[in-house]
């Protein structure tokens, strides 16, 4: 494309269906068309009309993966068809170690429950939703409601979580005390200073 060429209202750029793909990959709810076109710099129908195809080819390509538009805006997810292999994946094909990652937010969980994603990445001062839904996926923590205040949802950890670790129940977790810092006066939940 030289200078001269401009695209037209209707037109994509070049990059749009990669573009589209990166943003949807990493998200963890459906993002509407709207937020998309904004967040991209793309008109709305071409966007619109983008995800479309993007979402036809994948279907015509028999791909492992789909993309939905649901009613709150598009997501990639994984094909029916394909929901048995994966979840014997997560669950039972392999025994991989937990990363740090997630041995930290498993932690939080156990430790605060019922406790909120957000307030867990507050906890870690990063943001935890690709290890929260690995954690719910391999049956170690589950949604046990929605917060009074905010609404949001909340974790706590599953009976799998304690046969793995050995115990009986969650009285039995470690006591925190000997690990923490000698001054902890004045801070705060996340572990900062007032």
């Amino acid at each position: 494309m030289t200078a001269e060429h401009t695209l037209a209202q209707d037109e994509a750029p070049p990059t749009l269906r990669r573009d589209l793909e990166a943003v949807l990959m990493v998200v963890d709810q459906p993002v509407s068309e709207y937020d998309l076109a904004r967040a991209l710099d793309v008109p709305l129908d071409v966007v619109i009309r983008t995800l479309e195809d993007l979402s036809r080819e994948y279907t015509e390509q028999g791909r492992g993966f789909d993309l939905r538009a649901v009613a709150e805006g598009w997501r990639v997810y994984t094909r029916p068809e394909c929901a048995d292999i994966v979840e014997h994946f997560l669950k039972e094909g392999q025994e991989v170690r937990l990363t740090q990652a997630a041995l930290e937010t498993m932690a939080v969980v156990a430790y605060r429950q019922p406790v909120s994603r957000g307030r867990v990445s507050a906890v870690r001062g990063v943001n935890c939703d690709g290890v929260m839904r690995t954690l719910v996926l391999r049956g170690l923590i589950e949604e046990t409601g929605h917060d009074p205040e905010s609404g949001a949802l909340l974790y706590r950890t599953t009976s799998y979580f304690l046969e793995r670790l050995g115990l009986r129940g969650l009285d039995e977790l470690p006591d925190l005390a000997p690990f923490l810092p000698d001054d902890i006066e004045g801070l705060d939940d996340t572990g900062e200073h007032n």
